[in-house]
């Protein structure tokens, strides 16, 4: 039977709450053996009480990020934990953390430490701040990241509070960076037979994602701020627009989109209007574009709207989650995936966005239970 792509691969990952899991969950569902080493003194991941939806030991938090591992308890802090692990490197691929800045070295995680176990170990750091810096030593979460770079000060309404994105998008782009980062190294091990440090910083990960948002900044004094409706700060009309029965969201990322959008709203006035002919005449009156679409939009529901400029002007409804996970085209794509799980029956979530079409489907257990698999791994390996 032909094997997952990553089938062979062998993970060690010292992760809690979701940027770590996050990665090494992609990493299991494409067939990798993550081994999920845990605390016991401390009850192992924390994301494991994460309410609403728990019970002892277990929540629907942590089955949403560590499908298809195995978990082991372990005390690093102990001599008979290090010896332990160090068998387990023996026999692994890489080392995945996602721990304070200061942790790899202490708990001996870093290549230095391990090559001598195994010379093509890739020991994955993914921290807040990175390995070095003033701030390694500090706890670094998805919130905090969101206020360090920047993402706040652009995130929100004008005359509101800065906000953080509605959801954990630095920790799941950290998670998928390090993922990336892992792969990487394990290319470079197999090429070369020395494995290596791989130091991923959400930090760093989350200013270079200001993009040219920043590179306006750091070349010609951009200082961007907050426009009303989630409006691109250059590109007009981009937003979202209020119609007779709720919000959509029309984006003119070309000139062509504006002379089809004037076409398809049947206002050939707009098109000829000479303040709105041009990115830059459209910036410059950016408001009176607004509110002539404003006028025009309120007069139908969205649905009307969304079929009259499908396939000619980039469109999209502001669906909410219920909606979100329902449409037709999660159902068609196969989204949603289903397991069994001990307490809740059957958990519903969400399949991972990698597709390899020529890959056999993925049978998908649920997150492992406090050091089930010790005994076994241990035995094994």
């Amino acid at each position: 039977m032909e094997e997952l792509p990553l089938a062979g691969l062998r993970v060690l990952a010292l992760s809690q709450f979701g940027a770590g899991p996050f990665g090494t969950m992609h990493l299991a569902d494409l067939g990798a053996e993550v081994i999920k080493i845990e605390d016991p003194t401390v009850g192992g991941d924390v994301s494991r009480f994460v309410p609403p939806y728990s019970i002892p030991g277990d929540s629907l938090f942590f089955q949403a990020l560590n499908r298809n591992k195995k978990s082991i308890t372990l005390n690093l802090r102990h001599d008979d934990g290090q010896a332990l692990f160090h068998e387990l490197v023996r026999h692994a691929d890489a080392v995945f953390s996602n721990l304070r800045g200061d942790q790899p070295a202490k708990l001996g995680l870093t290549y230095d430490d391990l090559k001598p176990y195994n010379p093509r170990i890739v020991c994955v750091a993914l921290t807040g701040f990175g390995l070095t810096g003033p701030h390694a030593h500090e706890p670094g979460y998805d919130y905090l990241m969101q206020g360090y770079a920047g993402w706040m000060s652009l995130t929100g309404e004008p005359d509101a509070p800065p906000a953080r994105a509605g959801l954990p998008v630095v920790d799941w782009s950290g998670g998928l960076l390090a993922m990336l980062g892992l792969m990487v190294g394990m290319w470079r091990a197999r090429a070369t037979g020395q494995g290596c440090d791989v130091d991923i910083s959400m930090l760093d990960m989350a200013i270079a994602m200001l993009n040219y948002v920043g590179m306006f900044h750091l070349n010609g004094g951009f200082e961007p701020t907050r426009e009303p409706r989630s409006a691109h700060p250059t590109l007009v009309p981009c937003e979202v627009f209020p119609t007779q029965d709720g919000y959509m969201l029309v984006m003119c990322l070309k000139d062509k989109f504006w002379d089809a959008l004037c076409a398809a709203i049947e206002r050939p006035d707009l098109h000829d209007d000479p303040r709105f002919r041009t990115f830059a005449d459209r910036l410059a009156h950016r408001r009176d574009v607004e509110a002539a679409l404003d006028e025009v939009f309120h007069e139908h529901p969205t649905a009307v709207w969304l079929e009259r400029l499908r396939g000619r002007v980039p469109c999209g409804p502001v669906y909410d989650v219920p909606q979100a996970v329902r449409q037709e085209q999660v159902a068609a794509r196969d989204l949603l995936i289903r397991f069994p799980h001990p307490h809740w029956q059957e958990i519903q979530a969400f399949a991972s966005a990698i597709r390899i079409p020529q890959a056999p489907p993925r049978a998908h257990s649920p997150g492992p239970a406090l050091g089930q698999h010790t005994e076994g791994v241990l035995r094994e390996l």
